[in-house]
C-alpha cells in the first residue's frame, strides 16, 4: 500500500476519479507522460480522456479503456485492482436504461454532460441556443502562440460569416481552457469590425462565452468579417489545439507558432469526422471554447458555440478545447506530421469541413 497517507485514502475510500488524480499527483507525472507510458504499451488513450477521468467528468468501461486502467495500476505502482476495484460493475446498457450515458467511458463525440447543462445556462444568459444555424462560417483563419511556458498565451482569429436569414446581429464565442485554466484572467479583445459585448465565466468547467456585436443586423447572404483576439495566462502546459464544426464550413486554415526557447519534439495534424450534428456543448482544450450555427465554431467542443480553447484541453488548449480521440464515437483519421518550419510554426488547411474536428497535437521533449 501506497506510504502517501491522502493516496491510500482515497484507495481505500474511493472514488474512481478521486483515487486516480491522487496517484497521478503523488507520483508526480503529467498526464502527457501518462499517455506516452500507456503508448508504450500499445494503448492508445487520449489526454482529454486522462483528464476528464481523474475529473470525474467520465468514467472508463469500454474494454479497451479497462485495459489502460490496469496499466495505469502498473504505472503509477498501486496494488493490482486498487483502482479497477473503485469502478464497480458496468453500467446497463441497451434501450430503456441509456444506451450511452453522457457520462461514461472517454472522450464523446458530443461533450460532456454537466459542461453542456453549464454552456445551455450561459447562452441562455446571453439569449443564445445551443443550435443556432442562422451564420454560415465561409472562412475561418487562426493563429495560435504557444509560449516559453508551453501554455497557449494568444489565440487570434479571422472569420468570415454569411447569414442564412434576416437579423444575425452578433456571433457568440465559446472558450473552454485547459485543466487548470483560471477562467477570470481570460481576456477577449475585439480587433475589426466588431466589438466585445456581454461576457460569462464558469470556473468548474473552465468555459467563457462572450458577444461579439457586429453593429447592425445581417440581412440574408449578407457577409461580415470579425477579428478577435483570445488571450488566457493561466499557464497551463498545453500539447494540442482543436476546432470543432457542428456543421459544415467552407474552409479553416490554423497556424501553431511556437517559442523558439520551447520546441516540441514532433507534430501532427489530425482530423476527426462526425455523422452529423449532435447534442450541443470544447475543444482549444481549450482552448475551450471549437457551422454555420450564430454562434460559431468551437474548440474541443461540438456544440455550434463551443470552445475555442485546447486546448485543449485540451487541451488542448483546448482550447478547445483542448487529447487524443480514441474513446470516441466518431472516427479520428490517420494522424499525418507537420515540420517546423523556419519561423517555428506548423499551419494546416482544409477546404469543405464538417460536422467534425480538426486540429494539431505535439509532443515536448
Amino acid at each position: 500500500m501506497p506510504d502517501d497517507p491522502q493516496l491510500r485514502l482515497a484507495l481505500n475510500e474511493g472514488p474512481f476519479h478521486a483515487a486516480l488524480r491522487a496517484a497521478v499527483e503523488a507520483r508526480g507525472l503529467t498526464l502527457e507522460r501518462l499517455r506516452r507510458h500507456l503508448e508504450e504499451r500499445g494503448l492508445r488513450v487520449g489526454m482529454t480522456s486522462l483528464s476528464y477521468w481523474q475529473q470525474g467528468l467520465r468514467r472508463p468501461e469500454r474494454p479497451e479503456s479497462l485495459r489502460a486502467v490496469r496499466a495505469l495500476e502498473e504505472i503509477l505502482a498501486l496494488p493490482p485492482r486498487s483502482l479497477m476495484g473503485l469502478l464497480g460493475p458496468p453500467r446497463p446498457r441497451g434501450r430503456g436504461q441509456g444506451a450511452r450515458s453522457p457520462a461514461d467511458d472517454g472522450e464523446p463525440a458530443a461533450p460532456l454532460a454537466g459542461s453542456a447543462h453549464t454552456l445551455s445556462a450561459l447562452l441562455h444568459d446571453l439569449d443564445g441556443v445551443a443550435d443556432d444555424r442562422r451564420l454560415h462560417v465561409t472562412a475561418m483563419y487562426e493563429t495560435l502562440q504557444i509560449g516559453t511556458d508551453r501554455s497557449a498565451t494568444r489565440r487570434e482569429t479571422l472569420q468570415v460569416v454569411r447569414a442564412r436569414r434576416d437579423d444575425p446581429d452578433r456571433f457568440i464565442m465559446v472558450y473552454r481552457g485547459d485543466l487548470g485554466c483560471d477562467v477570470e484572467r481570460v481576456r477577449i479583445r475585439a480587433l475589426e469590425d466588431c466589438r466585445v459585448g456581454r461576457i460569462r465565466r464558469d470556473g468548474a468547467t473552465a468555459l467563457v462565452v462572450a458577444e461579439l456585436l457586429f453593429g447592425r443586423a445581417l440581412e440574408a447572404g449578407e457577409t461580415q468579417v470579425i477579428r478577435y483576439e483570445l488571450a488566457d495566462p493561466s499557464g497551463v502546459e498545453t500539447t494540442e489545439y482543436e476546432r470543432v464544426f457542428r456543421f459544415p464550413a467552407d474552409q479553416y486554415v490554423l497556424r501553431v507558432a511556437f517559442s523558439p526557447a520551447a520546441l516540441p519534439a514532433r507534430v501532427r495534424r489530425f482530423a476527426r469526422h462526425a455523422p452529423g450534428p449532435g447534442d450541443h456543448d470544447p475543444g482549444d482544450h481549450g482552448p475551450d471554447d471549437r457551422d454555420p450555427s450564430g454562434h460559431g465554431p468551437d474548440d474541443r467542443d461540438p456544440s455550434g458555440h463551443g470552445p475555442d480553447g485546447r486546448g485543449t484541453d485540451d487541451r488542448g488548449p483546448a482550447g478547445c478545447e483542448p487529447g487524443g480521440r480514441e474513446d470516441t464515437e466518431s472516427a479520428e483519421s490517420a494522424e499525418s506530421a507537420l515540420t517546423l518550419n523556419a519561423h517555428h510554426a506548423v499551419h494546416l488547411v482544409t477546404g469543405r469541413f464538417g460536422p467534425g474536428a480538426v486540429g494539431v497535437r505535439w509532443d515536448w521533449p
